[in-house]
């Protein structure tokens, strides 16, 4: 594991740092404050840490509790954090036009699916991976309400919008659902 820079010779903080995001990941660590010093707080920490993996409960801060701390920090810092966002590129120059059928389509589609849950003026795709009439359409409408020319065919600049678009409307559902 390489530490953030700013905890580059900072050792205590680096390893307070990664007790805290275990804490966020599993119940029964106390979380600590990365103040830099290997006070009470963190010796503390350091023992339950070592008792719920079977280590030998000292408080102190061995090569093979550092090693089993960033083994365990790596996990629960992808748990807690945000996803991973998936970047799709489409290929420069390509547009896919009426009656295409490709894996893309299928992303396509989705996309649109979750704008339509935004927008009125997009009505769902099928999904199905072809870029029929009505995905032709839903695509149509969601050009218009980007400015761009109202094509129906899935281009790089589309592509580009629909990239924008969809974290906003994808996050503003999920928050929606989350308050439900």
């Amino acid at each position: 594991m390489r530490p953030p820079v700013s905890f580059i010779g900072q050792p205590i903080r680096s390893l307070q740092t990664m007790l805290r995001v275990i804490a966020q990941y599993e119940d029964d660590q106390p979380s600590v404050v990365p103040d830099g010093i290997y006070g009470n707080q963190t010796s503390g920490a350091v023992s339950a840490f070592q008792r719920n993996h079977g280590l030998p409960v000292t408080g102190v801060t061995d090569q093979l509790t550092w090693e089993t701390i960033v083994a365990a920090y790596g996990p629960a810092k992808t748990d807690i954090g945000p996803a991973q966002p998936l970047t799709l590129i489409l290929d420069p120059g390509k547009i896919i036009r009426r009656g295409a059928q490709e894996p893309n389509v299928y992303i396509l589609q989705a996309v649109l699916t979750v704008l339509s849950q935004e927008y009125d003026s997009i009505t769902p795709p099928n999904l199905n991976g072809i870029l029929d009439e009505a995905t032709s359409e839903s695509l149509a409408s969601f050009q218009e309400l980007s400015g761009l020319p109202r094509s129906g065919e899935l281009d790089k600049m589309t592509w580009k919008h629909l990239a924008i678009h969809y974290p906003l409307a994808s996050n503003r559902k999920h928050r929606a659902d989350q308050n439900m």
